[in-house]
């Protein structure tokens, strides 16, 4: 075996052939009887893989939370004027126990038992996606996720009319909706390196927006027909989703031999199976790891390690493997305590806090509004509410090309937060006019809304995750974001939860209480920014959280 450049510690590559997913070792296997003489670049490859796969899971876990959105006006119901005993002719109006006076307070109920339990159990997804393999934890969870989403839906058909059998339901899904973001931001980070982060993210991201969607435009479909199909389509189609990423997704990057940038404090060396690699490629990237060790400030005797997690691998660590780490230094994942100290992770968890109530009140109250204030009806209405999502797309863009331009992550989301709030007054005021101003001005609040919201869930908690104070502990990347995505799923539950209370004293009370929950957001960032511009005083070169 060839020896690494330098003195320091090494470690093996975990690439044990029972590690590689069954349809990876398919696709390989293939390749090498119909193309032996094919050569294309294995790591672009994988990481194309690692992209798609990524954003079609996230993108379905989106598509089962919009269902109930839609909905919400069938079930509640309302035959006292002709229109809506045209629109509900042969069927009953609404569906126990929805259909009383009391239904807007039993929605709440429904969203907050959802989005509570996604809060709450998202601190301890996170402690769990650092200890397995990430295929099994997102397989099984969007497996699992499906089966919860198509219970929902059997509940019409089985004439199921239990409240508590629909906040049960809300709660179950609400647990494994906990295993998507965990998993889908730590795999991006391993295998996508710091050039280009937040572009990469803010494309990556849209998966949020396609998922509203996509989850909104089926529901429609259904929602004056068949209300259960709104829910067991997506449910079908997130299991389905969630199958293809057990037979394809390769969790890690050492297990088929790639060596991204993700992570660059490691220094790996190949077992001796590998002995046919090219001597130049092994040549340059050690280099290169010796370059990045300089860069950001560690001598090699410092650089820490941690193996991969497999199927095989067990959710805590034996005392041995412990007492290994405390020698010979840290590379286990770190403590929810810890966590908390790495500079930026508090200001911009409570941040997104107010971020996260404002869109997550849009997710789930839009299409309501809209046939509420307007003569549209279901199908319009939430027809009409993807183009929120729609500018949420464009605003994750924009907030995370100028964020790799700049640097300034902080002061994007201050800047974009602070013309959120007169674009939310302007909607409230002006949307309800005709359906073009009402296309417009979705789409602006939306790349408004939902831009800072993208930039924190994915570049920032990246860029936290792998914070120079970690010393190049790249086990910290889950838990980071699982705190920050955690304590936003807080104000996600409490945002529907409050609207669904303020809406019975008017629905322009529930945009002053987001514009307020804006304000807010923007003024716990102001330490950040005067440390961001502090920085570009001092260096006019790009600025990076530190």
């Amino acid at each position: 075996m060839r020896p690494p450049l330098g003195g320091g510690r090494t470690r093996k590559m975990s690439n044990n052939y029972n590690d590689i997913p069954f349809g990876i070792r398919i696709v390989q296997k293939l390749s090498r009887q119909c193309c032996p003489r094919l050569h294309a670049r294995r790591d672009l490859l994988y990481k194309v893989s690692i992209f798609v796969l990524t954003f079609l899971a996230y993108a379905c876990y989106h598509m089962c939370r919009k269902p109930i959105s839609v909905v919400k006006s069938v079930l509640q119901g309302n035959c006292s004027s002709a229109q809506a005993a045209q629109l509900h002719e042969g069927q009953d109006c609404g569906y126990a126990p929805f259909d009383g006076p009391d239904a807007t307070k039993l929605f709440g109920m429904l969203d907050s038992a959802f989005l509570f339990t996604y809060a709450i159990a998202m601190f301890a997804s996170g402690f769990v996606a650092e200890r397995v393999s990430l295929r099994y934890f997102l397989s099984m969870g969007m497996i699992l996720t499906g089966v919860f989403t198509y219970m929902f839906g059997i509940a019409r058909t089985s004439n199921i009319h239990s409240l508590w059998y629909f906040i049960l339901i809300q709660i179950c899904a609400g647990i494994f909706q906990t295993t998507g973001w965990p998993g889908v931001v730590t795999l991006v980070g391993r295998w996508f390196g710091r050039s280009k982060r937040g572009l990469i993210f803010g494309i990556w991201n849209s998966h949020t927006s396609i998922g509203n969607i996509l989850g909104t435009l089926i529901a429609a479909h259904y929602v004056e027909t068949d209300w259960a199909m709104s829910f067991v389509v997506p449910g079908i189609i997130i299991g389905a989703i969630g199958f293809l990423l057990f037979l394809f997704l390769v969790d890690q990057p050492e297990i088929v031999g790639c060596y991204p940038d993700s992570v660059p404090h490691e220094r790996r060396v190949t077992n001796d199976s590998d002995e046919e690699q090219d001597d130049e490629e092994q040549v340059r990237h050690n280099a290169a790891l010796v370059v990045r060790s300089a860069v950001y400030g560690m001598p090699e005797t410092e650089i820490s390690y941690r193996s991969a997690p497999t199927e095989r691998t067990p959710i805590l660590p034996s005392s041995h493997s412990q007492s290994h780490q405390r020698e010979h230094g840290s590379g286990r994942p770190i403590s929810l305590i810890d966590a908390l100290y790495i500079p930026g992770v508090v200001e911009f968890s409570l941040c997104l806090f107010f971020t996260k109530l404002v869109s997550y009140t849009f997710m789930y109250w839009l299409p309501l509004y809209i046939q509420s204030s307007s003569t549209l009806g279901p199908t319009l209405s939430a027809d009409l509410s993807t183009l929120f999502d729609v500018g949420g797309i464009f605003g994750a863009i924009a907030a995370g090309y100028i964020s790799d331009l700049t640097g300034m992550s902080a002061t994007i989301c201050t800047g974009m937060l602070f013309i959120a709030s007169p674009i939310l007054l302007m909607y409230q005021q002006y949307g309800a006019l005709s359906v073009s101003i009402s296309v417009l001005l979705l789409i602006v609040v939306g790349i408004f809304v939902n831009g800072p919201y993208a930039l924190i869930t994915t570049s920032v908690s990246a860029e936290l995750g792998q914070h120079s104070s970690l010393e190049g502990n790249a086990n910290a990347l889950a838990t980071v974001t699982a705190i920050i995505d955690g304590t936003g799923s807080i104000g996600a539950a409490v945002g529907p939860l409050l609207a669904g209370l303020i809406s019975t004293t008017g629905w322009q009370n529930v945009f002053h209480m987001l514009i307020i929950a804006d304000i807010i957001a923007m003024l716990l960032l102001g330490r950040l920014v005067v440390k961001e511009f502090a920085s570009l005083r001092r260096s006019p070169t790009r600025i990076r959280i530190e």
